[in-house]
Formats: structure tokens, sequence, C-alpha cells
């Protein structure tokens, strides 16, 4: 028995534990716990029991302490149907989790967050309506509603904020941009909402069939530094497009021949020549907004009876009543207007639900491929932003299910003239800080937004467009923020491969447009993503030096390890299938000539005369019939090259394939082994035999 040993006294409800020397003594009871020094040892052990001959202790504390077994029930069938039923209605229907454990002092603080995050929302859904999306300002609020409701019943992160977002936004207004140039009739402000009504309708199918058919792992189809790329590109596209609204520099961009297919630099070129016909109003008016924006939470951080206070909400009341009172719209300062059809009084806050009709003119097939972009890019951030939130607040996040959210939120979006939303990751932020409980936070949101809807829009009239402007310049500020940590990060592990990929994306959006950028961004996800997986992982194995039958990687960091003579011992770490087993036999090619994948193949050859590979499947737990078709030829080809092919360690859901394909046929059951170490030991007694006789033929 080898040191510590540890003792069970079931008399005394006791354990002990005893160094290798039984010089120390660990002692716990059900009611103390002390650890004894050596002298203390005899005078505890003498006491305890002096008749006992085993170390002092009784015998019945002779018996090792061992961890009970626990068993698991795994049979779904000894549940009933109507158990089962209510198990999955709450797996699929998060809201079922939390309502019925809903609490009082849950809601106080749910509302609280509510009316906080309405109060960042509201303004940012005008914003991104009129300015990004180029719909009117109505749509943001339904978009704000309705999202916030579906979310609620059906998202799983509390902390999430579902609605307008500005990456979305901004490529829903450039496809309706691409429409207005290209058609044939004018698109008035009603066609343009039924276009990105039907956007969010497209793009509420694919997600909602990503959720279903459970592709939910596309969530890590963009890498960080491409979406880090793509969002910084999106990011300074915005804040040049505002910084001409800001600066009053819109109709004389018009005038200057400045249209939506323009690219970021030549408005960035414009900006800089055309500074000087800045509108004085405008810009006076832009830049305070801005510094109040900017100041307020360094004022809130020093005064905490302010923190409560949302500073958005403050500037967009400030604006209206400034506005108004000194009539700068009189004076060249652009006004929202009307919002809605009702000048005064209770309005409809949500419209009848109908499915949104195609313009005449209008390019379907561009709306589809606008809807699909919005569905990857949208979903990544929202997921990344979900799983951000699960890992700080310690829940469970799932991809598929949450895709399914989204889905639905942008279907019945689509039907009540919203347009395409996803989770906003700044504004997200914004919502943990004031620590809701639970989704009731954003379904209160909701129905804050829809009572601005029904009964506050002819309020909105004076608010500024400047405000608007203003509010989306600090937002996307928010997206730029985490930039700079990125990009330390990547140079201090010197990725630069990943600088690369940040810095095409980046500057693809920035020279043509953001529909060719996300392209870029897309089709280089792809292919990283199918050239990682058309290679198999697998690793060349090699004898510890001064062993026998211990076998370990060739680049063990702990071990020395070396070849064997006109042996190859190849481990397979993975399922094999269509995708990664067509290079399989190339790269078994480069290990039999050089033992190593890192040697170039145009040196010269290191190894020659190969008589036995050994195939460890340990982890190859699935295969399929491309993959094993492939794995077929391979073997033959050994046998035609004179080479025995040894199969060990084979998995049991992969081994019928292997046998029905006539594998087990070809190499024989012979040469079939459980461990590596079986298959050296036949090649030996192999070697000893074909020694002796040499004559003989295996």
């Amino acid at each position: 028995m080898s040191p510590p040993f540890f003792i069970n006294d079931e008399e005394s409800y006791s354990v002990f534990m005893l160094d290798d020397d039984c010089s120390t003594l660990s002692h716990e009871t059900s009611n103390e716990s002390m650890y004894l020094n050596s002298n203390q040892v005899n005078c505890y052990s003498t006491s305890h029991d002096n008749n006992d001959s085993y170390g002092q202790f009784p015998s019945s504390s002779r018996r090792m302490l061992t961890i009970p077994s626990d068993k698991i029930d795994t049979d779904v069938h000894s549940t009933t149907p109507w158990s089962r039923f209510h198990t999955r209605s709450k797996y699929y229907l998060p809201i079922l989790q939390w309502i019925p454990h809903y609490q009082r002092q849950d809601f106080y603080q749910d509302i609280l967050s509510g009316l906080s995050l309405s109060a960042l929302f509201i303004p940012q859904a005008l914003s991104y309506a009129t300015a990004l999306c180029r719909v009117p300002a109505i749509h943001g609020l339904y978009t704000v509603t309705i999202s916030t409701f579906v979310y609620a019943c059906l998202g799983m992160s509390p902390q999430l904020s579902v609605g307008p977002e500005a990456t979305v936004s901004l490529i829903i207004g450039s496809g309706i941009a691409h429409q207005q140039a290209t058609s044939k009739y004018p698109l008035d402000p009603v066609a343009a909402a039924s276009i990105a009504s039907l956007t969010a309708l497209f793009t509420g199918i694919f997600t909602l069939a990503l959720g279903l058919l459970r592709f939910g792992f596309l969530d890590s189809l963009m890498s960080r530094a491409l979406l880090r790329g793509f969002i910084t590109a999106v990011g300074m596209v915005v804040l040049v497009q505002q910084s001409i609204l800001l600066l009053g520099l819109g109709s004389v961009a018009i005038e200057f021949g400045l249209t939506a297919d323009s690219t970021t630099i030549q408005r960035l070129l414009f900006l800089v020549s055309h500074l000087n016909q800045s509108d004085l109003t405008t810009s006076v008016f832009s830049v305070t907004v801005l510094g109040v924006l900017i100041m307020m939470p360094m004022i809130k951080s020093r005064w905490s009876y302010l923190r409560h206070v949302p500073e958005v909400l403050v500037v967009v009341v400030m604006s209206i009543i400034v506005c108004q009172l000194g009539r700068l719209d009189k004076k060249g300062l652009e006004i929202l207007g009307r919002v809605g059809s009702a000048e005064s009084g209770f309005t409809l806050p949500l419209p009848v639900p109908s499915i949104p009709q195609l313009p005449r003119g209008a390019d379907i097939k561009v709306i589809i491929v606008n809807a699909a972009i919005i569905t990857i890019i949208g979903f990544v951030e929202s997921i990344a932003a979900a799983k951000t939130f699960a890992r700080k607040h310690d829940y469970f996040v799932s991809a598929n299910r949450e895709l399914v959210a989204l889905g639905m939120a942008n279907i019945f979006g689509g039907v009540f003239q919203a347009f395409p939303s996803f989770g906003s990751f700044p504004r997200s932020k914004v919502h943990d800080s004031v620590k809701p409980k639970t989704q009731m936070s954003g379904l209160l949101s909701g129905i804050t937004c829809l009572i601005v809807t029904g009964v506050l829009l002819p309020q909105l009239f004076y608010l500024p467009a400047a405000t608007l402007s203003s509010i989306i310049f600090m937002a996307v500020l928010g997206l730029l923020r985490e930039l700079p940590e990125d990009l330390k990060f990547i140079f201090k592990v010197r990725a630069w491969t990943d600088v690369a990929l940040m810095a095409t994306t980046f500057l693809t959006t920035m020279f043509f447009s953001l529909e060719i950028g996300t392209a870029v961004a897309v089709m280089f996800s792809l292919i990283i993503t199918v050239k990682q997986s058309s290679y198999p992982r697998i690793t060349i194995l090699g004898r510890v030096q001064e062993t026998s039958y211990e076998f370990k990687p060739i680049h063990d960091p702990k071990e020395k390890v070396e070849h064997l003579k006109d042996i190859l011992i190849v481990r397979v770490e993975e399922p094999l299938n269509f995708a990664n087993t067509g290079q399989l036999k190339d790269r078994l090619r480069r290990l039999e000539q050089f033992g190593d994948m890192a040697v170039h193949p145009s040196e010269e050859p290191r190894r020659s005369n190969l008589e036995y590979i050994v195939l460890d499947l340990g982890g190859m737990e699935f295969i399929d019939a491309s993959a094993v078709q492939i794995l077929y030829e391979i073997i033959e080809s050994y046998h035609e090259q004179g080479v025995d092919v040894l199969l060990v360690n084979g998995q049991p859901l992969a081994m019928p394939l292997i046998k029905r394909s006539g594998i087990m046929e070809m190499v024989g059951t012979d040469w079939f082994f459980n461990d590596v170490t079986d298959a050296i030991q036949s090649i030996e007694n192999d070697l000893i035999y074909t020694t002796s006789f040499p004559n003989n033929i295996r």
C-alpha cells in the first residue's frame, strides 16, 4: 500500500490520514478538524485503542475510504409523456423557466433597467431608421417593440438587447439605396419601408432555418480578426456619413455629386475639402450635443446619485425644448418632423400585421442576398454578445435556441413593418450595467416603446436630426472601443495572419463598398474554415528512448522519442469524413518520406524502405462512406507497394462501416489489434519468423 494512507473509523465517525513515515496525522470528525504532530499521534492512537495491533488503530479503521458510486438514470422512457412535454416546453420556451419563479423584488429591478434601456433604445431606433436605414422613423419604434416582445419569450440572455443595430441598419440602408439607384421607378418612403420589412422577413426565415437545422456552430464561422476588421470598417463608414450630417453638409454633398454608391474614401475626401461650407447652426448644435454625451458619463462617475440618469434621454428632451423655443429649424437646423400619421392625440402603436409587398421595380434577388448577409453578420455578433454575458453571469446559452429566437423576432417584425433586428453588444453593455434580473427588463422596454408610439409621437416633431446623428456617432464609437485592446493582443502574440485578414476586410470596405467588404469577409471565413477542416489531424508516434513499448508523439515536449526503423506509426486524432480525408493520402506520403510534416517536400526524403504502417484509429470515433472508400484505396495502395498495414484500436461506431467496406478482409483479422504495443510485438514476432525462415512469404 502506497502512502499517504486514508483510514475511516466508523465507530467514532472519524477520518485519519497518515504520512509515509507515520510521523504526522490529519484527523477530521463530523464536529472538528485538527492536524496532529508525531508526538500527538502516539498519544492519540494509544488512548483510542491500546489493544489493536495494526498501527494502534481499531480493526474497523483498516478499510480504505472510497468515493461512493453515483447512478444516473438515462432512461427517457421511464417518464410520462406529460412530464416530458413539461420539461421540453421549458427548454424551448425560456420564459417558462423564469416566469414561475418571478418575484416582486425582481420586478422592481427589471422596471428600473427596462426604463433605463428605453431611454437609449427609443432615440437609437429613431436614429437608425432615418439616418442609416433611410426609412420613416416610426418603423424604428415598430422594430423595438416587436423584437423585445419576441426575444423576452424565446431568448435566453437577460442582458442581451435585441433591436435595431448599427451594422445591420447600415446594410439595410445600403441595399435600399442600391434599389433606388437601379430601379426604373422612384421609391418613396413607403416603398423603402416595404423593402426593409421584406428583408426582415427573409432574414427571419434564414435565421429560423439555421436554428431548426442546428447550425448554431456557425457562430464560429467568422474569426475574431475578420469580424473586428469588418466592424471597424462599418464604424468608419458610419462615422464619415454622420460627420457630413453633423456639419450640415447634406445638401452640399448632393450638389457635389455624392450618391448612395459613393465609397467612404470619396465621402472622406469631400468632407475634408468642404469643411469651410459647414452650416454654423448645425455644427455648433452638434458639437454641443456630442459634448454633453461625452461629459455625462464622467459627471455620473463623480456624483453617484446621478448614475441612473440616462444621458441620451437628457439630450433628446433638451434638444427638443431648445429647438422648439429657439425655432432653430428656421435657422437651418434640420428636424425630424412628423412621425407616423397622427398629428396629435392617440395613434395605433402597431400596424395591422400583413405580408410586406415587393415594390414596383425592386429586385427580389438583391433583397434575398442582403438578408443572407445580414443573417450571418447579425447572428455572429448576437451570439458573441450573448455568450459573453453568459460567461460573466454563469448561465448557459444555446446558439441554436438563440437562432430560433432571433429568427422568430425578425419574422414577426417583417409582418409588423419592422426592419431586421439583432443583438447590439454596446447597448447590451449599457443594459448589463443597470443589472436586469430577467428577460422581463427587455419586455418592459418594449412596453415603454409601445406607449411612446401611441401617445408621445407629436412631441418628437422638433427633435433635431443632428441629435439623432450624434447618438449614432456615440454608439459607433462604442463599437470601436474594443479595437485597441484586440490590436494590442494580436501584436502581442504576433498573429500576423490575423492582422492581414483584418486589414484586408477593412480596406476593402473603405475603398469599395459595404457589400464588397461583407462578401470578402464571408469569403475569407469560408476559405479558412474549409482549409482547416480539409486537413485531417494526424500524429506520428515513436518509441520513447530506453523503453521497449512506450509510444508517444514524436514532438512530445517531456520525452525523447525516436522513430522505429521501417515502421510508421500514425494516430488519427478525429473522425474522418468527405471533407478532411482528401488530404490524408498526401499527408501520409510526406510522413513516410520525411517523418515530419515540418520538412518541406522539396527536400530529399529522410526515410525509405517502409515495410509496416500502423494506423491507430483511437481518435476516429466515426467515419463516413466517402472517407472509408478513400481509406480502402490508401490501404490497397500500400499493399501494392508491399507495405503491411496494421489497424489499432478501432472504435465501435466506426468499425461496422469498416467491416462492410471490405477493409477487414483486405487487411486480415490477424492485423487488427487493441493497442500499438500489441501491434509492434506482432511485427517483432513476424520479423523473427521471416528471419528464421527467409524463404517464407508473408
